[in-house]
């Protein structure tokens, strides 16, 4: 182990003195908190009540279409709850708290130690999880340093709010959150009674306003958007809420088509074939001249 190994497990020293501005928050922080029980063991939720307006604001086509995520992962694609979603049940069950701490910056290692939590004061059940977020942005040639302190922030945000989401959730009945996926799903399906040709047509043009064309489109799904599918179109919804919330990039989500070594091959032997003229036949120099695909000489 050496020097800067050792140093970094080192500890920070405590502060010398607390200062009467942090002996003040302290003492205002335990007695909110010790409040916020009292006020929810006097008012306890009505279980009924957050099922009715659960269905109520789920049926709402705007919230439901930021109610998940979605994110090419390898071969597959991964899709589940938004932390938007999440924040929105924890409002309805009521009487929760949840919340992102960045307890300790360190600019020389360039790393933020965060904080997220979830808490049901009724029932005193809470879930909090401690982590590290590197001050750096996965790139497609590498990690890259962040040194702004906006990025900074924006990328502490991001990688805490998968945190807060997964806290909520786990505090959150399990069926609650069950039957509010269902009635988002259920509410993107329909549409809003919007004819589906119409939704599609709407799905191609919100991604073209992203440089996405239907051929990648196309790509995406496996077929044509005249074959297309409510599902289909649902779950481009969800993707393109992905991309404008930034959880993922356009070439992420439509990456470039791999070319294999077998088309590298066939396109460097073919033109060397043609350009050998057989037994008996003019040379290659007096042939007649014929436009290549994509090369502008024909029109």
């Amino acid at each position: 182990m050496n020097h800067q190994q050792i140093e970094r497990m080192t500890p920070a020293p405590a502060p010398a003195r607390i200062g009467q501005g942090t002996a003040v928050e302290q003492s205002r922080a335990a007695a909110e908190v010790q409040a916020a029980v009292v006020v929810a063991q006097q008012c306890p939720r009505d279980v009924q009540r957050a099922i009715a307006e659960m269905g109520q604001v789920c049926g709402n086509p705007r919230l439901a279409e930021k109610a998940f995520y979605s994110y090419p992962k390898g071969k597959t694609t991964v899709t589940g709850p938004s932390v938007f979603l999440a924040r929105e049940l924890a409002r309805i069950w009521g009487n929760m708290q949840h919340g992102l701490i960045e307890m300790r910056r360190d600019d020389q290692y360039g790393e933020s130690e965060m904080q997220a939590f979830a808490w049901d004061v009724e029932k005193n059940s809470r879930v909090s999880t401690t982590f590290i977020v590197p001050h750096k942005r996965d790139k497609r040639g590498g990690p890259e340093k962040l040194t702004e302190l906006r990025d900074i922030y924006e990328n502490n945000t991001n990688n805490g709010a998968r945190r807060v989401r997964q806290a909520i959730f786990a505090v959150l009945p399990d069926w609650f959150v069950e039957d509010a996926i269902e009635t988002c799903r259920r509410t993107l399906r329909d549409g809003g009674g919007v004819p589906l040709p119409m939704r599609i047509a709407n799905a191609v043009a919100r991604f073209e306003t992203l440089g996405v064309t239907g051929e990648q489109l196309k790509t995406r799904v496996g077929r044509p958007s005249g074959r297309w599918t409510e599902h289909d179109v649902v779950e481009l919804g969800i993707l393109f809420q992905s991309i404008e919330r930034r959880e993922v990039t356009v070439e992420e989500a439509f990456p470039a088509r791999q070319v294999t070594a077998a088309e590298i091959t066939a396109s460097t032997t073919a033109p060397q074939a043609a350009t050998e003229p057989a037994a008996g036949h003019a040379p290659a120099a007096e042939w007649p001249q014929v436009a290549q695909p994509g090369s502008g000489a024909a029109r």
